[in-house]
């Protein structure tokens, strides 16, 4: 047998390197192997390949037959659909239905973590200002960043909330303190109810940053009351010893927000500081020629600090107005002043939710390491992007994710690295927005000691991908895009991204000149802590100035599944190409 997959392959090769079809010898192999070394697979010999190389277990000959007759009407042989049938699948139609992503996928489609587990157990898909249409200074607001993050899976919204100018006394969605252009709050509620459960069932929680009076707030309750209805989630006590899992709050939203605090108001005295995010100090820009407009005592004290110099002896008590808006918040925001060990202390009683920016969280990691995951473990922590990146940039997710944090809120503007790397955590779990933390993340020790991300751990898992070919350039791209006078020099870097003995960067060689790339090349990652590892996977074509870009994806390297994989690619953004794939395999050795 293996004389003939010789020959057969001599035979491919001749073809040119420009020939599509042109399989690399191990699928050869495979395919000869499952065929008893015949020149057709049947489909009962498709089905033993794909439950006993494939490991999909579940696979029936009816899940085969219309993906069969799929492959066939894919082939270029001049025999009729139903001859080529009762004879089975060619080496190339073998090859053909290994493309099929929607077959041969790199992960499961469908959730499957537990999810009856508390809120805090989990990485929740997090926004950040989910408002903005562009940057943090100038841009507009409006609701459609807000639909097009809910398509997308995002299940933590964020809404800066402000009184409104106008003399209807109403609600404004801005970044304060900005020149942004503000959104009606009626907008961008009735959009989350329209859209919030399209992608999943899991429930969307609205992080208030809140800089209303009393009457404001009863406002808000009224209107959250009114728009979500029965889908608007009520803790039936105060304070929670425990948060609900994802699971008892499928279809509801969900209010996180520091609780109003219960001292005299006034009904008409606007807020000049956040009165429900203990985040805002960092959050807020404050621009010279916004100031104006906005009442302040200075600009270079806190907002917390702001809160406590008021004179509450000026203001009428107004406990009534803000019963109805206490009453909707389930995850309550926690303190923020104090020395970092006071605000990662864990109450024995009542959980909350902190919010850190990433500058604190990376000088607390150096510091309180075990501090953090100890919080993180019953309570959630929220980590926002520093003040400065104005043009809605992100940080590194993991910075976040090694310490529990459950809530990495991200700008989903703000395309780059970073977001892709949050686009691909969360392509786990069936893509529904909620991906289980690690049990180490969540369980002390046997000695009641914390996990340690910068501690070197022996190897865990060892994985092999081997990348095979791509396709689909010459569909989804014009003859000159890449080169205007010759087909692209591709080349695929492949990279984990994860704690820091498990990242690395490695790349194939360059194929010259060639539309439909066959590097047949294998890379192995050694790693320490596979159940925060990424696989990022970029192809470019070799320039002799800057490489071109040529597609991109990142996957969760907990959720792969093993065997012969298509891996479709993506845009800088993440969308989808039309065509463009390429034949991996995945092996994972413990």
């Amino acid at each position: 047998m293996k004389a003939k997959i010789l020959k057969l392959s001599k035979m491919l090769t001749k073809k040119g390197k420009v020939n599509k079809e042109e399989p690399p010898l191990d699928l050869i192999e495979a395919f000869f192997n499952f065929s008893n070394g015949e020149n057709h697979m049947s489909k009962d010999q498709l089905l033993g390949f794909m439950v006993e190389y494939q490991g999909e277990e579940n696979c029936t000959l009816l899940d085969l037959e219309p993906i069969i007759e799929k492959v066939l009407q894919m082939g270029s042989s001049s025999s009729s659909i139903e001859t080529r049938n009762i004879e089975g699948l060619s080496i190339d139609d073998f090859v053909n239905f290994l493309l099929l992503d929607d077959f041969n996928a790199p992960l499961k489609d469908e959730v499957h973590h537990d999810m009856k587990a508390p809120l805090s157990h989990y990485f929740m898909y997090t926004g950040h200002n989910s408002y903005l249409t562009g940057n943090q200074l100038t841009s507009l607001s409006s609701d459609v960043p807000i639909i097009e993050a809910l398509k997308q899976g995002v299940r933590v919204i964020e809404l800066d909330l402000w009184p409104s100018s106008t003399k209807d006394g109403g609600i404004k969605v801005v970044h304060g303190r900005t020149l942004t252009t503000p959104v009606a709050l009626t907008k961008c509620l009735e959009s989350i109810k329209k859209h919030a459960f399209v992608k999943s069932d899991f429930p969307v929680i609205l992080t208030l940053e809140d800089h209303l009076t009393p009457k404001l707030q009863a406002k808000f309750a009224e209107m959250a009351i009114q728009i979500f209805g029965e889908m608007l989630y009520c803790p039936e006590t105060d304070y929670l010893t425990e948060f609900p899992s994802p699971a008892s709050l499928k279809n509801m939203v969900v209010i996180s927000t520091k609780p109003p605090k219960e001292s005299p108001q006034s009904e008409g005295t606007r807020h000049d500081v956040s009165n429900g995010s203990e985040s805002s100090e960092d959050e807020s820009w404050e621009l010279q020629d916004s100031m104006a407009k906005v009442k302040t005592i200075d600009k270079n004290v806190s907002d917390e600090e702001k809160l406590e110099d008021i004179n509450t002896s000026d203001y009428k008590v107004n406990q009534q107005s803000t019963r109805g808006y206490k009453h909707l918040i389930t995850i309550h925001g926690g303190k923020s002043e104090g020395t970092m060990k006071d605000r990662l202390k864990v109450d024995g009683g009542k959980v909350r939710r902190l919010s850190l920016s990433e500058k604190k969280l990376k000088t607390a990691s150096e510091s309180h390491g075990p501090d953090l995951i100890r919080f993180t473990q019953k309570n959630i922590l929220r980590i926002f992007p520093r003040g400065e990146r104005v043009q809605s940039s992100n940080f590194k997710p993991h910075l976040g994710w090694m310490y529990g944090a459950q809530m990495v809120a991200f700008n989903m503007q703000g395309h780059g690295k970073s977001l892709r790397l949050m686009q691909g955590m969360f392509k786990a779990n069936g893509g529904c927005g909620y991906v289980k933390k690690p049990e180490f993340l969540i369980q002390k020790g046997a000695h009641n000691e914390a996990f340690d991300p910068k501690k070197t751990l022996p190897v865990k898992q060892i994985l092999k991908v081997k990348v095979y070919k791509g396709v689909g350039w010459r569909s989804d791209f014009s003859r000159t895009h890449f080169d205007r006078f010759s087909p692209p020099d591709f080349y695929t870097k492949v990279c984990i991204v994860g704690v820091g003995a498990d990242s690395v960067k490695k790349k194939t060689s360059v194929k010259t000149d060639n539309w439909y790339p066959v590097w047949d090349e294998e890379f192995e990652f050694r790693l320490t802590v596979p159940e925060l590892a990424l696989l990022r996977i970029e192809v470019k074509d070799k320039d002799k100035t800057t490489d071109d870009f040529a597609g991109q994806t990142c996957l969760p390297v907990s959720e792969l599944k093993c065997g012969f994989r298509s891996v479709p690619l993506c845009d800088l953004k993440g969308k989808k190409f039309n065509s463009v794939k390429l034949l991996l395999r995945f092996q994972l050795e413990t």
